[in-house]
């Protein structure tokens, strides 16, 4: 079976406060569509280079595709926005690769208390070896963060993946591929990212 953890990319997605609204056009050419996009690398279900916050650092179209293909773990926070290192601990062994599904998971509106990883959290799963880790909200790091936990986990090239839809996964494990587009140089970029019970090959 097959999961879609994609955000349909909309319009009138979710977007972070301060970056640009998407915008779509579509143009008739009589025998053909064409349509023109404009976003940021962050819109909608995205991922996040080191150079996001590690300038000069390594850029979405570098990332080892072996971190963002493999074994994965769904785990459920519940109601919790504080995600700690207790939170994580004796739940993410035997996977390299973490999903974390909260209450935000179909929400449609921002809300700047959104889910996030702690520094404590971000520490803890560096010394785990995790090489993604994924969340269903805006951003792994609180609203009013320094940048310090997308540091945390930037520098050790940590793939992240931010606002994911798992409403509709069951928590467990399962096998994950999550491929932004081949922008290079950049930042960051929109993902289609699916979830497996099977290999995906």
């Amino acid at each position: 079976m097959f999961y879609d953890i994609t955000r349909a990319l909309t319009e009138e997605i979710l977007i972070f406060p301060g970056d640009p609204a998407p915008v779509f056009r579509q143009e008739d050419h009589g025998e053909y569509l064409l349509s023109l996009l404009s976003l940021s690398t962050h819109t909608g279900t995205h991922i996040d280079a080191p150079s996001h916050y590690l300038k000069n650092n390594r850029t979405v179209d570098l990332i080892d595709p072996a971190r963002l293909i493999g074994r994965c773990r769904v785990l459920d926070l519940g109601e919790r926005t504080a995600i700690t290192r207790a939170d994580l601990e004796g739940r993410v062994g035997g996977t390299g690769r973490i999903l974390l599904r909260t209450w935000f998971s179909g929400e449609t509106a921002f809300n700047p208390e959104f889910p996030h990883l702690t520094q404590d959290a971000a520490s803890f799963l560096v010394e785990q070896g995790i090489s993604c880790v994924g969340i269903d909200s805006p951003s792994i790091e609180a609203y009013d963060g320094d940048g310090s936990v997308h540091r945390t986990l930037l520098q050790r090239e940590i793939a992240i993946i931010e606002l994911l839809d798992l409403s509709g996964v069951p928590k467990g494990d399962y096998y994950m591929a999550a491929l932004p587009l081949r922008l290079e140089g950049l930042d960051g970029s929109p993902a289609r990212v699916i979830l497996s019970d099977q290999p995906i090959s």
